[in-house]
């Protein structure tokens, strides 16, 4: 695993406390080069002297303290640039020179200045190769070269001891902040990798979140109902077992067909649920090379719309309506508008809409009269269950409630982009209302 920007710089903060250096071997060379540039210079110092006429100690030491100051060259480039260009006619320094050049070029120092500095340290060079020169043709008679050979080589002089250390410093450079670059683009690559990561992470705990709720929903739809008809023809059975046999029987033959489809609506879902798993499992160890997420999404898309195409439809209603009139409740059903094929998302919704709240009617309201509305409109569906006030004997059958019913309605509701609205009526009831559209974008044409 790669260090982070933050670790780099941590690491290197570890490795400074040498003033502008940040490592030993910096210290180590700089010193050994302005030792090396010191003694350069403290030895051209005595042709120096001699040639100036000034003593031989000071011009050792005028040039042991002007190469010493290599030294800063790190922190002070242009000023050992400017150094080096002041001892030009002295001729001397010219490993400071070099080094100089180099550093000012590779450094973070505007390029105009290094251009500029560079132009002063070739002329001065250009200048004082010349004057020597002409000086040395001068004094042998005997050595006569054209015009051309003092400023050609003046100029070989010049740019040989320029050109190079200026090149090779813009060189390393450019390397030097590329490779910054590169690394900084590697933390914010590492740091990107690591976002997505963890969006991820909340996509897929997201993607589990919502279908452990759809599973949980689509439970609750299918047992819920079922279940709570059973209860009430059991209620019914106990009551009238002793006076009506006949009723007796009609009522269990109820609850046996009740408990079958119930059982059968169950063994449809859970074999959804294990095509979604025998999907996943052949392609995971078949095609190696597709990713098992990518495996799992298509799995869980498939068992989803295995479930919407197997679901309940509309036309289901008169059925539902007569299960419940067969407990003993009295609904009334109606249906305005011309019916029509919709989208399986938005028939098998409406259909448990009006399933939940029947059931709800059955646990909470048990002998209330009921009105069940469907309405076809142009571009969209309404239903809606509203019973009136119960006997005060039989306010509840005594069922358990979990409390999810509405939620589950309200989420499948809005899911598909429609509108929920339930509440208790002025009457002493209640009302359960939903729109849902007749197409949406997210749904399969009818």
């Amino acid at each position: 695993m790669t260090a982070t920007g933050a670790d780099r710089e941590a690491a290197g903060s570890t490795t400074r406390g040498y003033w502008w250096w940040e490592r030993r071997r910096s210290v180590a060379l700089d010193v050994g080069l302005a030792l090396v540039s010191a003694l350069e210079c403290g030895l051209e110092g005595v042709e120096f002297a001699r040639n100036t006429g000034i003593p031989v100690p000071v011009g050792v030491v005028f040039g042991l303290l002007a190469g010493s100051v290599l030294l800063v060259r790190r922190r002070w480039p242009i000023a050992v640039v400017l150094v080096t260009i002041a001892m030009t006619p002295a001729e001397m320094g010219f490993l400071m020179a070099l080094v100089g050049l180099y550093t000012l070029a590779a450094s973070e120092v505007p390029r105009r200045i290094t251009v500029v500095l560079a132009g002063m340290a070739l002329v001065g060079t250009f200048i004082v190769t010349w004057v020597r020169l002409r000086q040395s043709v001068a004094e042998q008679a005997d050595f006569g070269p054209g015009d051309w050979y003092v400023p050609l080589m003046s100029v070989f002089m010049a740019v040989g001891l320029t050109a190079p250390s200026v090149l090779f410093g813009l060189y390393i450079g450019a390397r030097r902040r590329l490779m910054e670059s590169l690394r900084e683009r590697a933390d914010s690559l590492e740091r990107e990798l690591s976002l997505l990561a963890d969006r991820a992470e909340e996509r897929a705990e997201w993607a589990r979140t919502e279908e452990r709720t759809r599973i949980a929903r689509e439970m609750h739809d299918v047992v819920a109902h079922r279940v709570s008809l059973m209860v009430v023809h059991a209620a019914a059975l106990q009551a009238v077992a002793p006076k009506d046999p006949a009723k007796a029987v009609r009522n269990a033959a109820l609850v046996g067909d009740m408990g079958r489809q119930a059982l059968t609506e169950l063994r449809e879902m859970l074999g959804v649920l294990r095509t979604g798993d025998a999907l996943t499992a052949p392609a995971a160890a078949g095609a190696g090379a597709v990713p098992l997420a990518s495996v799992r999404r298509a799995a869980v898309a498939a068992a989803a719309t295995a479930a919407s195409e197997d679901g309940p439809r509309l036309h289901e209603l008169e059925a539902l309506v007569a299960q419940s009139r067969q407990a003993g409740m009295t609904v009334e059903l109606s249906v305005d508008g011309e019916a029509r094929p919709y989208p399986p998302e938005v028939e098998q919704t409406a259909f448990r809409v009006v399933q939940e709240a029947l059931t709800n009617v059955h646990k909470h309201a048990a002998g209330a009269k009921t009105w069940v509305r469907l309405a076809h409109r142009d571009a969209e569906v309404a239903m809606q269950v509203e019973n009136g006030p119960s006997d005060s004997a039989a306010a509840d059958a005594g069922l358990p409630s979990g409390g999810n019913g509405l939620v589950g309605m309200r989420e499948r509701v809005l899911g598909l982009g429609g509108v929920f609205v339930s509440g208790p009526t002025d009457a002493g009831g209640f009302r359960v209302s939903a729109v849902l559209p007749a197409t949406h974008p997210g749904l399969s044409g009818a």
